[in-house]
């Protein structure tokens, strides 16, 4: 049998001292008192172990490297684990950690196996983070593999899984569904504030071509201040100003035919909408006839351009 010390311990026996025997028939002095204060798993066995007077019995951990149990109680005696451990064990040592419920030595591993993921390792640790209650690791996993399916999907961790574990392969399937159904979700809030943006920046225009004039068009009380500072919405005010020109002169507006115009009207439509000043002061062309327009569309198509002449000078 072959006995390794580990840095720093003692190796005299005392009535606190016992061995790990691992599977590669190493064994490793320990002290009792520092695995029972560490691991309330260790603490039972401990305890047990004192209760049938088995001290010359070694304590087996099983099922790892050799190093990685040494690495293992070194950790439990000093709570440290140097970066060149965390890269050779750190799966080892994540498994060990949530069998002898250690949390410290499961945060590490955590983060270390986070930092450490690639394409052709996520597979494995993912079934490990599963297997090990690691939720921060499971979700880190599940998100590179859904972002990253295509190369995923050729890997040999992949084809070992839809062979031997389909509900993981289904669970995975059905997150990266739902991620994308969250994704498109996103991108249409995303246009529908963009959508809101826009138009509570045309209703702030228009208000201001119709009360204070800009450039080329302006109320029929004033002309328009052409020698004025830019504009601060000078591409959007520039927009519904040509609007507005094209649909004082445009000969298929009566019939209901031009597109442009109809985008025009919704505008001015809009704005009557949620217009808040009494119907005799607000200078938006066609808010005080609003609610006759709705009532009487006859009305709307005699009366629109003889209104709209009446209320805005367009040079």
């Amino acid at each position: 049998m072959c006995i390794s010390s580990v840095s720093h311990l003692s190796t005299e026996f005392d009535e606190t001292a016992l061995y790990i025997s691992t599977s590669g028939g190493r064994t490793i002095p320990a002290h009792a008192k520092a695995l029972a204060s560490a691991s309330p798993v260790m603490e039972n066995i401990i305890n047990n172990w004192r209760k049938h007077q088995r001290f010359e019995e070694a304590i087996p951990i099983p099922g790892v490297p050799c190093d990685a149990v040494e690495v293992f109680v070194s950790f439990l005696h000093y709570k440290i684990c140097s970066e060149e451990d965390m890269e050779k064990f750190g799966i080892h040592l994540l498994t060990l950690a949530h069998v002898y419920m250690i949390p410290q030595l499961k945060t590490q591993c955590s983060k270390a196996l986070i930092g450490r993921l690639t394409i052709e390792n996520v597979v494995d640790v993912l079934q490990l983070a599963r297997l090990c209650d690691a939720p921060d690791l499971y979700l880190k996993c599940i998100n590179l593999i859904s972002n990253r399916f295509k190369p995923v999907e050729e890997t040999e961790g992949w084809k070992f899984l839809q062979n031997n574990d389909p509900y993981l392969e289904l669970e995975i399937l059905k997150f990266i569904d739902e991620s994308e159904s969250r994704r498109k979700s996103t991108r249409k809030h995303l246009q529908e504030q963009n959508l809101y943006f826009q138009l509570s920046e045309a209703m702030d225009c228009l208000q201001h071509i119709c009360t204070e004039g800009c450039v080329n068009v302006g109320p029929y009380d004033k002309e328009p201040i052409k020698n004025r500072g830019p504009c601060s919405k000078f591409s959007t005010c520039e927009g519904i100003q040509h609007s507005i020109q094209h649909f004082s002169s445009c000969k298929k507006r009566v019939n209901g035919g031009c597109v442009r115009c109809k985008r025009t009207w919704q505008l001015f439509k809009l704005h009557s909408s949620i217009c808040e000043s009494p119907d005799s002061t607000c200078k938006v062309p066609l808010c005080r006839y609003y609610f006759i327009i709705m009532k009487n569309p006859l009305f709307y198509y005699g009366n629109l351009f003889k209104s709209y002449l009446l209320t805005l000078v367009v040079m």
